[in-house]
């Protein structure tokens, strides 16, 4: 409620147009039922240390037990029913089930692969719903001998690492992409996710399971998250933040290497702000212009860019962390070089100097009237980004295109295939 008071007040200063925003806003309202429902049911997963402790004591057994049930899930163990806790006393674990409690975990119920070793897994939900999460294990090098060496490609968490660290019996680099809600609200034109409309948001332990769960399936710890799957992050900021501590302070993944993307909601990054994550950032952009950016991204027409990058240049300012700008490039649309330089000019006049491009070629998505860019018109743009000042670029590399798994294909597929068949 503060969020849509907030964001009333940021209208009337703009004097901007508010609907599409207020229609997702409603959506949001209209299915906190679904939400409710989903974090009816009890998890350990995403409780901390202190609150499994807690739990321990609340069914008067010593809280040293709450360390215990902490290691089997989020330690080497990894357990995924309470039944398999062996070392917790039958009496407690039977106690726990009775009082509706479950660990969290949930297994994909279907995982694609894609040739350059990317895998999407599908999560079937308690609610019947499917959400989508990637995982992407792969480093620069072969990334780029598998493309072109002389490419400047990027990978998710690719801005944390400037050089690949070859210390012995450091991990390889695993990049975990995670969903924050059923479908979206946002309605981008160029995105399957949000073609597919919003549904609800996930809870933190359903986000939290997508990671564990893709550790599972390559068997190797993650060692970067970022909220760029299905849904926006910043309209479940709640459950988003316990993820990321969970994440963060119990599986151990540290706090730098995590990206979390938004494309805008108003009032929301001062409230990130005020948490001083180690995150990164990323706001996705797509068009130099309001104009522009209102027709790749309807619920641009509630939110200005200038008063978006007002917004992100105070962030900056709070926070010295790094921001990246996400720009989904269109054929014909949003590629031209007038387009390139006047993204520069933009950002260097409104969020200021040091500013990072990441250029994503277009992924293409079933039934979007858009068009990948030719490798020529790519490198054009960048030509022209790479003579401004001020600012920094660098092109994704396109993974998972094959698996439908690659950056704007995520749709929850399955969900859709079943209901046909049935």
């Amino acid at each position: 409620l503060g969020m849509a008071t907030g964001a009333v007040s940021l209208f009337r200063r703009c004097g901007t147009r508010r609907v599409l925003l207020d229609l997702a806003r409603e959506r949001v309202k209209g299915n906190r039922t679904a939400s409710s429902a989903a974090s009816s049911q009890r998890t350990l997963l995403g409780l901390g240390l202190d609150e499994l402790k807690e739990l321990s004591a609340e069914f008067a057994i010593p809280q040293w037990r709450g360390q215990q049930i902490h290691d089997a899930i989020y330690g080497e163990m990894r357990k995924t029913t309470i039944e398999g806790m062996q070392q917790l006393p039958l009496g407690f674990r039977q106690a726990l089930v009775d009082a509706g409690y479950e660990t969290g975990r949930r297994e994909p119920v279907e995982i694609v692969s894609d040739e350059d070793g990317t895998r999407k897994a599908l999560f079937e939900l308690r609610c019947g719903s499917i959400i989508e999460a990637v995982g992407i294990p792969v480093e620069r090098a072969k990334v780029r001998s598998a493309n072109n060496p002389d490419d400047d490609l990027y990978e998710d968490g690719d801005e944390l690492l400037e050089e690949e660290d070859e210390t012995p019996g450091r991990r390889r680099r695993f990049t975990v992409c995670v969903s924050s809600q059923v479908g979206c609200a946002m309605r981008c034109s160029f995105c399957a996710t949000g073609r597919q409309g919003f549904r609800r948001n996930l809870t933190s332990d359903e986000i939290v399971n997508q990671v564990l769960s893709m550790e599972d399936v390559f068997g190797r710890r993650a060692t970067n998250v970022v909220m760029m799957g299905m849904g926006e992050p910043l309209l479940n900021l709640r459950e988003v933040l316990r993820a990321h501590r969970c994440l963060n302070r119990d599986v151990g993944i540290g706090g730098r290497y995590f990206t979390i993307s938004t494309v805008g909601v108003p009032n929301a990054l001062s409230k990130l702000a005020a948490h001083r994550l180690q995150a990164t950032l990323a706001v996705s952009l797509h068009a130099p212009t309001q104009e522009l950016r209102e027709r790749l991204i309807p619920s641009a027409k509630a939110f200005p860019l200038d008063a978006l990058l007002e917004e992100v240049r105070m962030y900056r300012k709070a926070t010295g962390r790094r921001v990246t700008f996400e720009y989904t490039l269109l054929a014909g649309e949003n590629d031209s070089e007038d387009h390139a330089r006047a993204l520069a000019k933009l950002l260097r006049s409104k969020v200021g100097r040091g500013c990072h491009i990441n250029l994503l070629p277009w992924n293409p998505v079933a039934g979007a009237n858009h068009q990948r860019p030719s490798k020529s018109a790519v490198n054009r743009f960048c030509d022209v980004l790479a003579a401004e000042r001020g600012v920094s670029y660098s092109v994704r590399a396109t993974r998972g295109l094959v698996a439908q798994a690659a950056c704007g294909q995520l749709t929850g597929a399955f969900e859709r295939k079943s209901s046909r068949s049935n």
